[in-house]
């Protein structure tokens, strides 16, 4: 390798964080480098989907054409990115051809508020909102050097990207000890990846493409969730052509802002989602990533939606609602009949995140997608079945909305070992139903003993495998010594209504044990 391009190459890790491979090195580049340029076919819910969407296939050529400057400076990190992966000898005429040809046809403050300056926004005002304004220095390196503001990135990104607040995980902060941080299940998995070492057994044949539309993982998924709630597939419940397969659901969330919304918001134009804070970061995180614009109605302080404000709010601008429910941090279900309300009364696409609805009193959202076709539900196998480090989940919605995300996703996107491991906890369901017994257990226990501590204000209600409580003070000084002596929860105390405020996850009747002795111990020693 040349010593120029030894040079360039190193310029480029930033682009090849996170990439799983040199296709999504490629997307990479050219969302952070320019627009995105995605033409797809016209469908039946048009009224909702952005105009570059709805245009024919043949328009690239057109799109490409007008931001040439654009993208002549993207195509050389693509193509570099490209010969530093495969080799040069490997970039042949045949293998970059069949590389393109496997794409499938087929910071507001107020109600109402959006975060560029339109005539168009509605004129609620008074709820100021607290954000995670965490010091760049407490970020891991790998986020500071994507937040640079000197060098070839800070020349050539767009404007959005380069002021974006990235989203913050429990292990920027905490990766070791006893973690209750990040509402993962501590009993562990619902099932395994099937053993294949001993004997040898190659099966899912991992030298081959993974099946793009993951069929027999959408029929598992339909026929479990439909029994949930007394429905079959041919009798008003979910079906294959309603579900869609991603890398969880963050991927999901992505999908739905790049297709339904038109980026502007960094020029006082452009679509807009609406937000319930305090709520799940990740919205608001895609939404500055594709330029679009965020409304913000705050959740009650008993953490109940505001449905007439939510609804006055609504602009013609105003595509995407999301509705957290289970809610993060607040643990709290929204009634089903707040989502029909919301769903016969809005333009818009209604987003029911569900992440958290297996611990849930209320049951799944999943049996309003055949009643509303704008009704959307997000799952994920990472709470309830405890599988969060193979990334799988899903969008349930009607069944043109979930045509378009499966042109717009990456062909291969769920690989073959997620695909088997997703699919035997979904078979074999005893696992995941004895463990969400026990968590709930747990977690009544838990409610009872924090309450009993003089020091804990409020415990909130939970449908979820987490408690928010409340102490009387120095909540982040006990979540930090606590945290630093070996058992991690997290300080939720810079997020709306959650003053003081510490979420815990429910762990092991071992794990939660020692987080109750070790919250007196410390608080004792603050207060003292």
């Amino acid at each position: 390798m040349s010593k120029q391009l030894r040079v360039t190459s190193s310029r480029l890790q930033l682009l090849r964080v996170h990439t799983k491979s040199s296709r999504g090195a490629i997307t990479a580049t050219i969302n952070i480098l320019c627009p995105a340029l995605t033409p797809f076919p016209f469908v039946r819910n048009a009224k909702y989907v952005r105009r570059s969407v709805q245009s024919s296939r043949y328009m690239l050529i057109h799109n490409i054409s007008a931001s040439f400057k654009c993208l002549r400076i993207a195509i050389l990190p693509v193509l570099l990115l490209l010969s530093i992966d495969r080799s040069a000898a490997a970039i042949n005429s045949r293998g970059f051809t069949e590389h393109w040809s496997n794409s499938p046809s087929t910071s507001p403050t107020t109600i109402g508020s959006i975060n560029h300056t339109s005539k168009k926004t509605s004129s609620h005002t008074g709820y100021n909102i607290k954000h995670d304004t965490a010091p760049l220095s407490e970020m891991t390196e790998e986020k500071k050097e994507a937040s640079a503001s000197t060098g070839r990135a800070a020349k050539l990104a767009r404007p959005n990207v380069l002021s974006l607040q990235p989203y913050r995980c429990a292990r920027d902060d905490y990766s070791t000890g006893i973690l209750l941080d990040a509402n993962e299940n501590a009993l562990g998995p619902a099932s395994l990846p099937t053993d294949s070492l001993d004997p040898y057994d190659n099966g899912m044949e991992l030298e081959r493409y993974p099946c793009p539309y993951q069929l027999t993982l959408k029929r598992l998924l339909c026929d479990y969730r439909n029994a949930q709630v007394g429905q079959t597939a041919d009798n008003g419940g979910i079906q294959p052509k309603n579900v869609f397969v991603g890398v969880g659901s963050d991927e999901a969330i992505d999908l739905l802002i790049r297709i339904f919304c038109t980026p502007g918001n960094t020029r006082g134009a452009g679509d807009t989602i609406m937000i319930t804070p305090p709520t799940y970061g990740m919205y608001k995180v895609c939404a500055n990533v594709n330029d679009v614009g965020i409304q913000v109605v705050p959740l009650t302080p008993d953490f109940n939606l505001q449905i007439p404000e939510m609804l006055q709010a609504v602009t013609p601008e105003t595509k995407l609602i999301f509705i957290c429910s289970p809610g993060n941090p607040t643990a709290k279900s929204i009634p089903l009949s707040d989502v029909r309300l919301i769903a016969s009364s809005v333009n818009a696409i209604v987003i029911v995140d569900e992440a958290y609805v297996d611990f849930s009193s209320v049951p799944t959202a999943t049996s309003l997608v055949n009643e509303f076709d704008n009704v959307v539900v997000l799952q994920t196998l990472s709470k309830a079945f405890g599988m969060a480090g193979i990334r799988c989940g899903f969008a349930i919605g009607p069944a043109d909305v979930i045509q378009l995300m499966n042109n717009v996703k990456a062909p291969y996107n769920v690989n073959k070992l997620t695909s088997d491991a997703a699919a035997n906890a979904l078979k074999n369901t005893s696992t995941l139903e004895n463990n969400i017994r026990v968590l709930l257990e747990q977690r009544a226990s838990m409610e009872k003993q924090l309450l009993a501590l003089d020091f804990v204000e409020k415990v909130y209600p939970s449908d979820a495998n987490f408690l928010l409580f409340r102490v009387k003070q120095k909540a982040n000084d006990l979540y930090k010594t606590i945290a630093d002596r070996g058992i991690v929860s997290r300080f939720r105390g810079n997020e709306l209504h959650c003053d003081e405020c510490i979420r815990v996850t429910i762990g092991t009747a071992e794990e939660n044990s020692k987080f109750l002795e070790k919250l007196e111990e410390v608080y004792k020693e603050l207060t003292a």
